[in-house]
């Protein structure tokens, strides 16, 4: 019996042995089999994580952020001790002892679920093996992941510190919000940094794992709140904070910014605008976008943020001023259900939900709460109401017709009633008195239609200061300045001057301004002057200034549309542009961003310069991989610098242009603002210039510049039509002028600067003559010509382009109108003699042959 005993007990323990034996062999075949394709962990010793990407204004500024997993890396030695022991708490209280897996928690979650019957299952996992799963493996939930994570995390927590692996925890992980990180999402719930976080926020930080698409801190408040008080009470049973601490926090309100509690971090960074968004744009294409959305660069980009506030301003100003005076309301087609204007608390919460520009300075959302006999009522985001209401009076509506559902234009209003109607979303003014500022009234606003672009730029060393892409970022992201293609009309004619210039032609020299015509396979076209009026043999300096179709036309046809096209292509107008005549008055479309630059070429003396948005770019660990401005400062290495003197700066920049062309041309322009298309424009220091309008004022530009800033502007519909009796010079002049006196004030300018190697004559600017050096009047001009180069003898006395001329067609040969012109003319032949030419003169008095 004894022996049948033993027997039994003995194969018991030899099956129990086997099985044990077994089980091991099984457990370590399965580990053993799952470990061999594992992927490596030693790359999170070199942990480099998508953190957000920053840009700086000059000043050192923040302006704006990109990042899309928004998170701030913060090293484990900045992370305070209150926030590892919230989340050790919530996630792994055991981290500080374990080696990487949790045998306990692992059995205490099994037995869970068990119980339950699969109805409870927690997770086990450890930080360590949360950190494998965010990092090399996936979150699919399956037993093949966790083994593998098991496997990893013995491995990483023998190759790395406890406190690094934490780092990587604390860093990576998603905490809601489009937040990574716990840096991140301190700032987005509380907008405070880590070392400002208190238990209870601490805390709350550390509730969000379970959850974090679920955990909102408004929508889920009850639940986030008992998370929370979960946590502090596990700190409190952890020994990290004392039990008065635990209950003392644990009665706190969950306060957050999404609640209201706490002013948002976005709110202190100006408005996203067309300047940052530019960065963005340009940047992405340069570095890639993961490297621009995650690799925490620092960006230190060239506007200033003055200028760029008034280059808004300006450009606003005289697109609503052109809108106004077509006085049609438009509105902004948004309306509020008028069910919701009960109360309130009711139409404010509408209001702040409908999609509307809110980066107009001094504009307001309001929407229409109520029409009475003359005027109508309003309610005004973020304006109190008062005892009598806010209302929009008969009197600020009777400059506009409403547009129709149809198209149509209604009557001209008289009453509020006749543009607005119950729950209509708008924009509003306060008008005030400029004498003291107190306001007036309420007066309604409306984003024009017609759209435009400015930008301003350093023409020294191509740092752009100012862009405006548009009425408002907010209603159009959609950047004029750089991504919209017009034609630049008359403002492209410099860029053929040039090119005679430089192949011959002087400011003197005489071109035929009479009819052409061009056979072409669409017909003959007969280009003409805006004025309509021919002006017979005219100096070059005159065709620009009174920008004359007909004479540049002759001299692109005289020197070769394919001279004309290699000089805009070397200004960087066109990649390759097309060698047609009608393209010398600017009927190829351009961008401003790109006529801007070029015409900086003209102000700094022919300098090639690469307009730039970024000074300088820094990875991540502050290291410099890009730097726009490449010239040396050899005096700038100086000890002590001679304070009388500036530091010299050497640039091996290409020229693009000869000097002494780059100066006849400017003074040319100079005339252009002083007695030309421009003279409206009236600034403190010399200014040069070129308007552009084009067929049918379809486009009107302005781009001028002084000795240190260029800038432009064109105005048009997105759908180009006609803009009526519009003009570069009266349309987008005033933006210039406005946007330079500010610009002006701040940076200075001075006389342009003269180059060596020519000399003075003063010429007659209405017939080229050369006059006596103590000749004045308004007919005197000083040009610059090259040595060696006589005024009298210079090329083409009279250019024709070789065009064949009509007859007994009227011209007016001196001066710009019949009214103005006297009796007789003079010219300079090409013997140095004097012609008297008789008052409307037409061409059965002149022949094609270039006798003057």
């Amino acid at each position: 019996m004894i022996r049948f005993v033993g027997s039994v007990f003995g194969g018991l323990f030899t099956l129990l042995t086997m099985g044990v034996f077994f089980t091991a062999l099984s457990i370590g075949a399965i580990f053993y089999m799952y470990s061999r394709d594992l992927p490596s962990h030693e790359s999170l010793a070199q942990y480099a994580p998508p953190t957000i990407s920053r840009v700086y204004s000059g000043e050192g500024r923040m302006m704006d952020e990109f990042a899309k997993e928004r998170r701030i890396f913060v090293s484990s030695e900045e992370i305070p001790a209150l926030i590892k022991y919230a989340f050790i708490s919530a996630e792994d209280k055991n981290f500080y002892t374990h080696h990487g897996y949790d045998a306990r928690g692992i059995a205490a979650a099994a037995i869970e679920a068990v119980k339950s019957r699969g109805e409870t299952v927690r997770g086990a996992s450890t930080i360590t093996q949360q950190v494998m799963k965010n990092f090399l493996l996936g979150g699919e939930r399956k037993a093949e992941r966790k083994i593998k994570e098991i496997i990893l995390a013995t491995r990483i927590e023998e190759t790395l510190s406890k406190e690094k692996i934490l780092e990587l925890y604390l860093n990576e992980i998603f905490l809601g919000q489009n937040s990574y990180g716990v840096a991140a999402a301190a700032q987005t719930y509380f907008n405070k940094t880590l070392s400002q976080l208190a238990p209870h926020e601490a805390a709350m930080l550390a509730a969000m794992p379970q959850a974090p698409g679920k955990y909102h801190p408004v929508t889920e408040k009850k639940r986030v709140t008992e998370r929370r008080n979960y946590v502090l009470r596990e700190m409190w049973q952890n020994g990290y904070i004392d039990e008065a601490t635990y209950r003392a926090e644990k009665e706190l309100p969950l306060k957050s910014v999404q609640n209201g509690d706490y002013t948002a971090f976005r709110d202190a960074l100006p408005p996203r605008d067309y300047f940052t968004d530019e960065i963005r744009r340009q940047l992405s294409g340069t570095f890639g976008e993961d490297e621009f959305f995650g690799g925490g660069l620092t960006i230190r980009a060239t506007v200033d943020p003055e200028l760029q506030k008034e280059a808004a301003m300006a450009l606003q100003a005289g697109l609503e001023g052109f809108d106004r005076s077509q006085g049609i309301w438009n509105g902004t087609r948004k309306v509020i259900d008028p069910s919701k204007l009960g109360s309130e608390e009711s139409w404010r919460e509408a209001l702040a939900a409908v999609d509307i520009a809110r980066d107009i300075e001094g504009w307001m959302p309001a929407v229409v709460l109520e029409i009475g006999k003359t005027a109508a009522r309003i309610g005004i985001e973020g304006v109190a109401e008062d005892g009598d209401g806010h209302f929009i009076p008969a009197e600020d509506v009777t400059w506009a017709r409403k547009r129709q559902a149809d198209g149509r234009l209604g009557k001209k209003a008289q009453v509020a009633g006749d543009l607005l109607s119950v729950g209509d979303v708008v924009h509003v003014r306060a008008m005030t008195k400029d004498s003291d500022g107190s306001f007036i009234r309420w007066t309604l606003r409306q984003v024009p239609e017609v759209e435009g672009a400015f930008m301003a730029m350093d023409v020294d060393s191509g740092r752009v200061l100012a862009m405006q892409g548009g009425f408002s970022y907010q209603h159009s992201v959609f950047n004029r300045a750089t991504q919209a293609q017009r034609q630049p009309g008359s403002s492209f004619k410099p860029f053929v001057y040039a090119a005679a210039l430089d192949s011959g032609f002087t400011p003197a020299t005489i071109v035929v301004d009479a009819p052409i015509e061009v056979n072409t396979p669409q017909g003959i076209w007969r280009p003409r002057n805006s004025s309509n009026k021919f002006y017979g043999p005219t100096p070059v300096r005159t065709g620009i200034e009174q920008s004359r179709n007909l004479m540049t036309i002759r001299i692109a046809q005289e020197i070769g549309m394919d001279v004309v096209a290699g000089y805009a292509e070397r200004f960087g107008v066109y990649d390759k542009m097309g060698q047609f005549l009608a393209n010398s008055l600017g009927s190829e479309e351009t961008t401003l961003f790109k006529m801007v630059a070029a015409y900086s070429m003209f102000a700094n003396g022919g300098e090639r310069v690469e307009p730039t948005l970024v000074d300088r770019v820094q990875d991540r660990y502050g290291k410099t991989i890009y730097r726009h401005d490449q010239r040396k400062c050899d005096d700038c290495q100086l000890a002590v610098l001679n304070p009388n003197e500036l530091p010299k700066i050497n640039s091996n920049r290409e020229r693009v242009m000869d000097a002494i062309t780059a100066y006849q041309l400017t003074s040319m322009m100079e005339g252009v603002v002083t007695r030309g298309t421009a003279a409206g424009i009236n600034l403190p220091v010399p200014i040069a210039g070129k308007t552009g309008t084009t067929n049918d004022a379809k486009d009107v530009w302005f781009i001028g510049f002084s000795s240190n800033i260029a800038a432009g502007c064109y105005i048009g519909y997105d759908n180009p039509r006609s803009m009526g009796r519009a003009y570069g010079g009266t349309t987008c002049g005033p933006v210039f002028e406005r946007f330079m006196a500010k610009a002006i004030a701040k940076y200075g300018g001075t006389k342009f600067k003269v180059p060596p190697g020519g000399y003075f004559r003063k010429i007659d600017r209405f017939t080229g003559g050369v006059l006596p050096d103590d000749a004045t009047g308004d007919h005197v001009v000083s040009e610059y010509f090259r040595e060696g180069e006589d005024p009298i003898n210079s090329i083409g006395f009279m250019v024709d382009g070789g065009f064949g001329m009509g007859s007994n067609l009227p011209l007016f040969a001196y001066g710009e109108s019949e009214t103005t012109a006297p009796m007789t003319s003079t010219v300079t032949t090409a013997t140095g003699k004097t012609k008297v030419l008789p008052k409307k003169a037409d061409f059965g008095t002149l022949s094609s042959g270039g006798l003057y």
